[in-house]
């Protein structure tokens, strides 16, 4: 071990930064988070130190370094470009055994600067002793991902029971199992959801009655899988993913997510299709009430927003009804993921002043919508599961006044490899369907933005599955252009 690696408590502690650059900046920062008194030396200062001197945060002394400065530090970091005063400052503050940090300059360190991450008071510190900082901070990022922020409260929590948990429980074994359970049951999973106050609730109830906190109660996790890319999902979905019993999901949901889940998760497929549901919708909202009950941490996984057509209303309702615990984590809904794959802005300021979202398939199979509303110019409306019902929404619109040259976009698969765009109007969509057999799940965009495609266009799937653009948009000398992109 090259390091030893501990943390220092320099809270009102007198702190040098010597240099006024942005590395200095960078440094100051930290010391500033850390609650120290920070002085810094150097006849000038870059706009964000200035700000915080200006902010009345930090002293500065606008002189170069003098040997005096180092005097009744705690500690010194070294952010000039002056190799040579770096050097001094090091031997300055060695000989007097005073922690000092030359930047960029490992071998004239007594310590080095990690790469953090931030969960007050919960903190971890990654370090390569300085032979590659890049790499130090390509692991946080990694392990960003794995710790939810929300792991700060859950330790200031758990701080202010320490003295009632080790009163209840004298003996060492059952006090660390106490803990144990509670940090991996359903205390932390309530901290987790932003429920502190029922995590409080729950934790002084089970140290009350001297009991273990269950890691086995029964709760639903209702997440948005987003619209097909991995990559869109959220750390909180994740990290659910990996910790669920069983996971209920949709046809929606793409394979290469429905594979982020925990590997011995059992899977119940609940999709549906148009006349052909393997699960009613009432069904599943039993299904899954009954599988917490049972005490099973369930992942219901729908592709999309759970909130946006999602039935995710439905199926927490009937949670609430049954008492059962539940968390919902939302995902990107389909028209914003697709239509950025397209490049297609919903909104643009210099083409629509509105952008609706709008189910093309009604609970009794029709598609009877409000044709005015969604007539009006200068809006974008956003048609789900409108596929089987194209021509009669373009009809409707174009009846009830809608331009039938306003440009409409076809996005199949959108966000995924196999994405595939078709741009037209309203009086050729439904012909585009036909003619390249364009199967669900596709999303109708309709609205002047889809113009916008043909130049915003930046997604671009493999050579093998490269997502198509037609353009049949006709018009000016009677010419239907039809082109790739």
């Amino acid at each position: 071990m090259d390091f030893l690696p501990i943390f220092l408590n320099i809270k009102a502690q007198s702190c040098l930064v010597v240099g006024g650059g942005k590395v200095a900046a960078r440094k100051v920062l930290l010391l500033k988070q850390a609650h120290a008194q920070v002085t810094v030396v150097s006849p000038e200062l870059c706009q964000e130190v200035a700000r915080s001197v200006a902010a009345g945060e930090i002293e500065h002394i606008e002189r170069p370094f003098e040997v005096a400065d180092v005097q009744n530090q705690v500690l010194v970091i070294a952010a000039t470009s002056d190799t040579a005063l770096n050097e001094r400052i090091s031997a300055l503050c060695q000989a007097q055994n005073t922690p000092v940090n030359v930047v960029d300059n490992q071998p004239l360190c007594s310590f080095i600067m990690p790469s953090i991450i931030d969960r007050s008071p919960v903190q971890i510190a990654i370090s390569t002793g300085g032979a590659s900082p890049v790499l130090a901070r390509m692991l946080r990022t990694r392990l960003e991902n794995l710790i939810p922020s929300s792991y700060g409260r859950l330790a200031t929590l758990v701080d202010g029971f320490r003295s009632k948990v080790k009163e209840a429980f004298p003996n060492v074994e059952k006090r660390r199992a106490f803990w144990e359970r509670t940090l991996e049951g359903s205390v932390a999973e309530l901290v987790f959801a932003g429920r502190d106050g029922e995590a409080r609730s729950a934790l002084d109830q089970a140290v009350s009655q001297r009991e273990q906190v269950s890691s086995d109660t029964g709760e639903v996790y209702l997440v948005g899988a987003g619209p097909g890319d991995p990559d869109l999902l959220s750390f909180r979905a994740l990290r659910l993913m990996q910790q669920a019993d069983v996971v209920v999901y949709d046809r929606l949901v793409a394979e290469p997510i429905l594979e982020l889940v925990r590997r011995d998760a059992e899977r119940i497929y609940a999709g549906k299709e148009r006349d052909n549901h393997s699960i009613p919708q009432e069904g599943i909202n039993s299904l899954l009430a009954r599988l917490a009950k049972e005490g099973k941490r369930v992942l219901r996984l729908k592709g999309g927003d759970p909130f946006i057509f999602g039935r995710g209303g439905e199926e927490i309702a009937t949670l609430i009804d049954e008492g059962v615990t539940f968390q919902v984590v939302p995902g990107i809904t389909a028209a914003s993921g697709c239509a950025t794959y397209a490049g297609i802005p919903l909104t643009h300021r210099d083409h629509t002043q509105a952008c609706i979202f709008v189910t093309g398939n009604l609970k009794d199979g029709s598609v009877d919508l409000n044709w005015p509303m969604l007539s009006h110019a200068n809006q974008t409306v956003v048609f789900y599961m409108g596929l089987h019902g194209v021509k009669i929404i373009c009809e409707q619109l174009i009846a009830h006044g809608r331009d039938k040259t306003t440009p409409a976009a076809l996005v199949q698969q959108g966000t995924t490899p196999d994405q595939r765009v078709f741009i037209g109007d309203l009086s050729n969509l439904s012909e585009l369907v036909a003619k390249n057999n364009v199967k669900a799940p596709t999303l109708i965009i309709v609205g002047e933005v889809v113009q916008l495609h043909e130049k915003l266009s930046w997604f671009k799937p493999g050579d093998a599955v490269q997502a198509e653009a037609i353009h049949l948009l006709g018009g000016m000398d009677g010419r239907t252009l039809d082109s790739r992109s």
